[in-house]
């Protein structure tokens, strides 16, 4: 059920509970409309946001401006976006963090973890930064994870500006929301993981197709390797 909620409010994410109850009615599912919220509340899923509210922010943390707003992102490592989604399994869920080079499209590092805690999302960074050096400007939504102390003053010892969207703009973050739609339409949703250990294994492959092998119309039909490298494909297969 969380699952055909998740693929429906990815389509349709201006829906509410009463409009995805009764797609779930036509899709041959008796469901109230309370089960419904309450499916929809667990996930952090609400209407006229295509993102899941999985990070919460927290009214202590200092919010930052959102810096990509008419800039120009001609080159690697100018922009990084970072991410939380849901991953539902054949039993349970989980949550994957994502961190995307905004120039190539490319993934630079990610993890799954069956909680919010920031420590994921901090060893994705710390991976990120060991493999591609650090960026000019990094961007996240409001997140409690994001919006910390211990994440941002990370942030700030490698020198990098922090850019955070608006308050419910999921448009801000637009660049990632684009790769949750791939991500879960190429990969999670034709899956049913077992566990995360299969989650983690079947989206190693797929982050590797994603990054090496799967052409994107507004790379000009490259491979977001063979921009962020700028490598020709014959030498990125060798």
């Amino acid at each position: 059920m969380r699952r055909l909620i998740d693929e429906i409010h990815l389509q349709r994410p201006f829906w509410g509970s009463r409009k995805i109850r009764k797609e779930l009615q036509v899709l041959g599912f008796p469901v109230g409309r309370d089960q419904v919220t309450r499916l929809m509340r667990e996930m952090g899923i609400e209407a006229l946001s295509r993102k899941p509210k999985l990070s919460i922010p927290s009214p202590g943390h200092q919010k930052y401006p959102y810096l990509l707003n008419d800039l120009e992102i001609i080159r690697i490592n100018q922009a990084w976006a970072i991410d939380i989604t849901y991953i539902p399994m054949a039993a349970g869920f989980c949550y994957l963090v994502v961190i995307l080079d905004l120039a190539s499209r490319k993934v630079l590092s990610w993890r799954l973890s069956n909680t919010q805690d920031v420590s994921f999302c901090l060893d994705a960074l710390d991976e990120a930064i060991l493999n591609f050096g650090p960026p000019d400007i990094f961007n996240s939504d409001q997140g409690s994870q994001f919006t910390s102390d211990e994440f941002t003053d990370h942030l700030k010892a490698h020198g990098i500006r922090i850019s955070m969207d608006g308050k419910g703009r999921w448009v801000d973050n637009v660049y990632v929301e684009r790769l949750w739609r791939s991500v879960k339409y190429e990969e999670v949703y034709l899956k049913a993981y077992k566990s995360m250990t299969e989650a983690k294994s079947s989206l190693s492959e797929y982050f590797a197709f994603y990054n090496q092998k799967r052409y994107h119309q507004h790379l000009d039909y490259k491979t977001p390797d063979e921009v962020y490298w700028k490598t020709p494909p014959e030498k990125l297969v060798a």
